[in-house]
């Protein structure tokens, strides 16, 4: 059986239920649309959303820094 209903302050409240469901009765809720974010469930900004302002900045870099930083780093050999 599916029912669908609304949170009313807080509180799952189901539109249209023939019956009433015996108290205890196991039920699952999915959420099918969400709802606007609340200040406690907002999403912090991504990695990339706080460094944005310096992504891309740096100059003289070799162009292979990112696949062997080990070697500039530590002096391993070179990934081929």
């Amino acid at each position: 059986m599916t029912y669908s209903g609304h949170v009313e302050n807080g509180v799952i409240v189901l539109d249209e239920l023939p019956t009433a469901l015996p108290e205890g009765t196991k039920v699952r809720v999915e959420l099918v649309a969400p709802g606007p974010p609340s200040d406690s469930t907002q999403q912090r900004p991504t990695l990339a959303e706080q460094f944005k302002d310096l992504i891309g900045k740096a100059e003289g870099l070799p162009v292979d820094m990112a696949e062997n930083h080990d070697h500039y780093i530590h002096g391993t050999p070179k990934n081929e």
